[in-house]
């Protein structure tokens, strides 16, 4: 049986691993598995310049986590290694990171995520990836909003300026 101090550090382990999971907007669980170092440390590099936190943990540790946060569906991807990407401020930012990393190292392999709270499976990972990022789909919003208003005093415009032409004809033939 373990000791009390080994149970205690477990337990410390676990809520350590709820509160990254509490506080991520979005991560993603990959199989990291037959990585060569030099790649793995590429790959490190590439997410800690993404903005990302990426850590290895333990399967049972992330699933006593999930359950313990009200999360389900997780348990059917937490079998062999598993690693965590994981963003504090983005929602896409690991689903874009972690999808560009793995069309480079073939031995990356997507599990699944977490968006905003909600369990995202593999598909469900590169579909949030391929999303324009936060700025691009304000501005596209923004434009469509604009473009009625935009229209309306283009005709606006032509209608006054028929109206001033009209006018100006009619004061024309009026002095002739």
């Amino acid at each position: 049986m373990a000791s009390h101090g080994i149970l205690e550090q477990k337990r410390a382990e676990i809520d350590a691993i709820k509160e990254k999971i509490a506080n991520a907007k979005g991560l993603v669980i990959i199989d990291y598995m037959g990585l060569k170092v030099s790649e793995d440390t590429a790959f490190r590099k590439e997410l800690r310049s993404s903005g990302l936190h990426y850590e290895v943990l333990k399967n049972t540790f992330l699933h006593k986590a999930f359950v313990e946060l009200g999360f389900k569906g997780f348990e059917k991807s937490l079998n062999g290694p598993s690693a965590v990407a994981f963003s504090d401020t983005d929602v896409i930012a690991p689903a874009k990171a972690i999808t560009e990393c793995a069309k480079k190292y073939a031995k990356v392999k997507i599990k699944c995520g977490l968006a905003d709270g909600v369990y995202i499976d593999e598909a469900g990972v590169k579909a949030l990836a391929e999303l324009p990022s936060k700025e691009v789909l304000i501005a596209k919003m923004l434009g469509s909003m604009q473009a009625p208003i935009s229209n309306f005093v283009y005709c606006l415009n032509g209608l006054i300026s028929g109206l001033a032409i009209c006018l100006d004809k009619i004061a024309e033939q009026k002095s002739n």
